[in-house]
């Protein structure tokens, strides 16, 4: 039993690893576009 959890966290960590280090961002960025425009001197709520 206690073999079987090894692995499984061994293969959550090593999957977490290649997330964020080995695959490109663009594959898990959201297509998700925000309406607020900051940065171009109107007072968009950002504080």
């Amino acid at each position: 039993m206690q073999e079987i959890l090894v692995y499984i966290i061994l293969f959550i960590a090593v999957g977490y690893l290649a997330k964020k280090y080995l695959l490109p961002k663009s594959l898990f960025a959201s297509s998700k576009k925000s309406s607020k425009a900051c940065g171009n001197g109107t007072n968009c709520g950002c504080s």
